[in-house]
């Protein structure tokens, strides 16, 4: 049975108005099984907290670290945490 694990990510950069958002939620549903959010923070900060397989979220976290084309990632600093299993389905949240 795959170990299931949450990650607590934050990635800064060029990560405003590049569809950085749109990006990981597309990408979150492509890979399934990853449930979560992702949210804009200040005007240079991306955050999102994803719950799945480990090997999964390993691959989310990668893509986050990487983006979508037009986006930057200067810093990424990730979290392991413990799971909660209270999420459904993973979304956009309203930013900060």
């Amino acid at each position: 049975m795959a170990e299931i694990v949450r990650v607590h990510i934050r990635v800064k950069g060029i990560v405003q108005g590049v569809g950085f958002r749109a990006h990981v939620e597309y990408q979150a549903r492509q890979i399934g099984g990853i449930t979560g959010w992702v949210r804009n923070v200040g005007w240079d900060t991306v955050e999102a907290v994803a719950e799945g397989e480990r090997e999964k979220v390993e691959r989310f976290i990668r893509m986050m670290n990487q983006g979508p084309g037009v986006a930057r990632v200067d810093e990424s600093k990730v979290e392991w945490e413990e799971v909660t299993g209270e999420f459904r389905e993973f979304g956009v949240r309203r930013s900060m």
